[in-house]
């Protein structure tokens, strides 16, 4: 009989321990939490729905989801891709449905009856839990791993999976076995907080189709955009934040956004402008707006060209329309923090990919030991390919055990 830890006691955690004694019902199993309570995180994920996962009809490539891992995605999905992920909770009496958006919830939209699902899989199946275990120390021995837990006690395993997350990157290196790379910790899907009280006037406001770019750089992402009242959110930002998570880092959460609140290329907007002008000359600029752009936000993109809202359109200049493409185009914000999003907290970085063999997630260093979920260098936007990451990479780890 083999002895299974797994270390950490999130979806990941839970569910490799699931399948794995799905797969081996003579295997000891144990997860080792160091929270209360198992899951805590998934209970709120999806705002307390649970996306817990995507078609990727909305991706045509894997980067787009994953800035971080995308590679090894490709080989978890193969193994347990989101088709399975719908069918294998489906199969345990989950019912889903699917937004126009890709995202998957559970029928009932309560994040609960997932880790209710999970919950009484593992103790119908003989699975031990153990809550307020936080693990310091894995090591190698004699045929088997050791894991330390502070003072509190010490155990073995003849395999180990590491699922915990959010761990900072000294935790995981004093964590592993002498060698194991680890890369720096860092939040991902974050809004942002932008230092204009103009734009921040505008809490509530809700444009479409947005695109926003990171000043200084190539990454960009489009979507819908949320005005808060400290600066910016909604999936665009988050999208944003996820792609440029160690460029943000790097510079203290400062720098310059770029707001292309109409979502077109500068001929689309300027087309846009110059069809608005011929068709509403007779109406002051407040008077008449593009499409998708509300009446307050209008006027705050009027104010921001330099433009007199009461001038009619007829007469305004080439200088001002130009003014204004430049502005529907290219807004620009500084910068100041950024914002945690909801009670979500996803984290770039982790134990290397490089010393993770991408077959089987085993350690290159240490036999016997395997990651899955947030422990790995993986990371995705919003809209449930977090939590299919966590599946995925928990079911090929299980599968190799």
């Amino acid at each position: 009989m083999k002895r299974v830890a797994i270390i950490g006691g999130g979806a990941a955690g839970c569910f490799c321990a699931v399948v794995t004694k799905l797969r081996h019902p003579d295997w000891k199993v144990s997860v080792y939490e160091a929270g209360r309570t198992p899951m805590a995180k998934l209970a709120l994920t999806g705002g307390g729905r649970c996306n817990l996962t995507n078609t990727f009809a909305s991706v045509s490539r894997l980067s787009e989801a994953y800035p971080r891992g995308e590679r090894l995605m490709k080989r978890a999905l193969y193994s347990f891709s989101q088709d399975d992920t719908m069918t294998w909770f489906e199969a345990q009496g989950v019912r889903l449905t699917v937004q126009e958006d890709g995202c998957v919830f559970p029928k009932s939209q309560d994040a609960m009856q997932i880790v209710r699902c999970l919950r009484n899989l593992m103790e119908s199946s003989g699975i031990e839990l153990r809550c307020g275990m936080k693990a310091t120390s894995i090591r190698a021995g004699q045929g088997s791993l050791f894991i330390s837990f502070g003072s509190a006690c010490s155990e073995t395993a003849d395999r180990v999976v590491l699922c915990c997350g959010g761990s900072s990157r000294q935790t995981l290196a004093d964590m592993l076995p002498e060698g194991q790379e680890v890369t720096d910790t860092i939040p991902s899907l974050f809004t942002l907080k932008l230092d204009d009280h103009g734009l921040k006037s505008l809490m509530g406001t809700v444009v479409e189709d947005a695109l926003l770019r990171l000043d200084g750089t190539k990454i960009q992402s489009r979507g819908t955009l949320l005005i808060t009242d400290w600066g910016v959110s909604g999936p665009a930002t988050l999208k944003l934040s996820s792609y440029a998570a160690r460029e943000l880092a790097h510079n203290g959460y400062r720098g310059t956004l770029s707001i292309n609140w109409t979502g077109m290329d500068e001929s689309g907007t300027r087309q846009t402008v110059y069809s608005l002008a011929a068709a509403a000359g007779r109406k002051t600029l407040a008077g008449a707006r593009p499409d998708g752009l509300s009446d307050r936000l209008w006027r705050h993109i009027l104010t921001r060209a330099g433009q007199d809202q009461t001038v009619r359109w007829a007469e305004t200049p080439k200088a001002g329309l130009g003014k204004i493409c430049a502005t529907l185009s290219d807004d620009r914000y500084s910068i100041c923090g950024r914002a945690r999003f909801k009670e979500e907290f996803v984290t770039c970085g982790g134990v290397s990919l490089t010393g993770v063999d991408p077959s089987s997630l085993e350690s290159r260093i240490c036999p016997g030991l395997f990651f899955a979920g947030e422990a790995l260098d993986i990371d995705a936007i919003t809209g449930g390919f977090n939590l299919q990451a966590a599946w995925s990479t928990a079911w090929l780890a299980s599968e190799h055990l």
